[in-house]
Formats: C-alpha cells, sequence, structure tokens
C-alpha cells in the first residue's frame, strides 16, 4: 500500500437529517479497509483534528471527522464555533449519537469498505466516543482522556453495559478530568460489566497529551499511545473484501457532495 491519500471536506446529513460538513480522507489504494470516525475535542472541528483524520488515512482507513459544531455556527473558524455551541449548552447526547451513526454509515457505503468501523476521540470527543459505542454497532472505540463517562455530571456510567465493542482508553496520570480515581471507576465498571477494555496510564502527562501544539504534549505518552492505538485498530478492523458497489448507486449513503469540497 502507498502513501497517497486525499482530503476534502463533504456534506453529510446528519442527525435528524441535518446537513452538516464532514472532513473526509482516504487512502488512495483501492484495497478493502476498515473505517475510522474521529470525533473532534471541544476546541472544534479545527486543523489538529484534520491532521489527525489525514493521518489515519495514511494508516489505510479510510476515515471521517464530522463538524459537531456545524450546526451553532455554520462557516465558522473552530474556536468561535466551539463558543457558540458552548453557549448553546454543548452538544446534545442524542444528537451526537445520530452524527456519529450517519458518519459510520458513509464509511460503511464506501466501495473500499470492509465493514469495520472505529471511533476515537480526544478530550470531550473521548466521552463521545464511549458514548457512540453504548448505542451504535461498531468494531472499536478508543477514548483518550474523556472526562465525565463516569460521576453525576452528565456521566453515562447507566450506558456502559452497552458498550458493543472493545474499548482503548489512554489516560495522563496527573490529569484532574477525568482523574486517576475516575480512570478507576470507569475500569471498574467495565470489569462488572464483562466488557473488553484495555486501559494505559501515563506518569507524567495529564490532559490533553496527544496535543502536538499544546504545552501538555508529552512526547513519550503520545508517541506511545499512538503505537497503540495503531496496533488496536490493526487487529479490530482488518480483513474484509470490498462492499460490491451497485451500479449508478451513490458512493455513500448520507452524502450529498461526496466527491466535492464545500
Amino acid at each position: 500500500m502507498g502513501d497517497a491519500l486525499t482530503a476534502q471536506t463533504i456534506w453529510l446529513a446528519g442527525d435528524g437529517g441535518d446537513t452538516i460538513n464532514a472532513y473526509l480522507a482516504r487512502p488512495s489504494d483501492p484495497g478493502a479497509r476498515g473505517g475510522v470516525v474521529v470525533i473532534h475535542h471541544m476546541p472544534g472541528w479545527d486543523r489538529a483534528t484534520k491532521e489527525i483524520t489525514r493521518r489515519f488515512a495514511e494508516m489505510g482507513y479510510d476515515a471521517i471527522c464530522p463538524n459537531l459544531h456545524h450546526r451553532e455556527a455554520p462557516g465558522a473558524e473552530p474556536d468561535d464555533a466551539a463558543a457558540a455551541n458552548r453557549a448553546a449548552g454543548g452538544v446534545p447526547d442524542s444528537r451526537l449519537v445520530g452524527d456519529i451513526a450517519a458518519a459510520a454509515g458513509f464509511l460503511r457505503a464506501l466501495d473500499t469498505a470492509n465493514g469495520k468501523v472505529g471511533v476515537i476521540g480526544f478530550c470531550s470527543g473521548g466521552r463521545q466516543s464511549v458514548l457512540a459505542a453504548c448505542n451504535l454497532a461498531l468494531d472499536a472505540a478508543v477514548d483518550c482522556y474523556g472526562a465525565r463517562v463516569v460521576g453525576p455530571e452528565q456521566g453515562i456510567e447507566d450506558q456502559l453495559g452497552k458498550l458493543s465493542c472493545p474499548l482503548l482508553g489512554l489516560f495522563g496520570n496527573d490529569d484532574v478530568s477525568p482523574s486517576p480515581e475516575q480512570v478507576d471507576r470507569l475500569e471498574a465498571l467495565l470489569r462488572e460489566h464483562g466488557k473488553t477494555y484495555r486501559f494505559h496510564r501515563y506518569d507524567g502527562a495529564g490532559h490533553a497529551f496527544f496535543a502536538v501544539d499544546r504545552s501538555a504534549y508529552r512526547v513519550a505518552a503520545a508517541v506511545d499511545g499512538w503505537e497503540r492505538i495503531t496496533a488496536f485498530f490493526a487487529e479490530r478492523l482488518a480483513g474484509g473484501v470490498p462492499r460490491a458497489r451497485a451500479a449508478n448507486a451513490s458512493p455513500a449513503a448520507g452524502a450529498t457532495n461526496p466527491d466535492g469540497k464545500e
């Protein structure tokens, strides 16, 4: 497989049929492959998240990152859209699940799809990755320091019994949200429900240790974390054959402009 890829902004029919934009990155190689839905962090649908999306394409996956803040501020810069979304109360859980379902459906409908889709999120996206995996049929989920998975404030403890796939969790021991104690609680609940999970915790790392453009970046933790993500998705998303594309069919259900740019 070569390292050539294409990346573009598309339109996607999200939750409730709302049209939102999404960033799509795909390897140029025609072979069968899994898909990855990238859930952006609270700061928004920004350059850093799009770089992560392209990274998954370079790794050999079809990858898509829906803009969860599009409805509150269409066309706005990420910081402004994130502020508008916070002012509106954040992304509702039900809407998040609908948008991720649309993104996963898009990936599964591509002619290169092997039918397997994973989800990954950072910060607030880590919580949303777990939430999606508790409400959708997915093949793998990665939670990178997602807060409020457990606890009384927006916690989703009561949904963990529905987790549909193995979960990889990556956390910093210097983080306060989630704290090590909250990670302990999440691990205990997953064990109680008999779920498959792998947690890795890093000393000397706090929140956002993957963020290369922030002072919180920790090289050793981030490098090790990416190695674990790479191995986890390779194990869970590999195999299969390309979906047979029907004559004259749209490249992916729910996309109104799948080959164009915004």
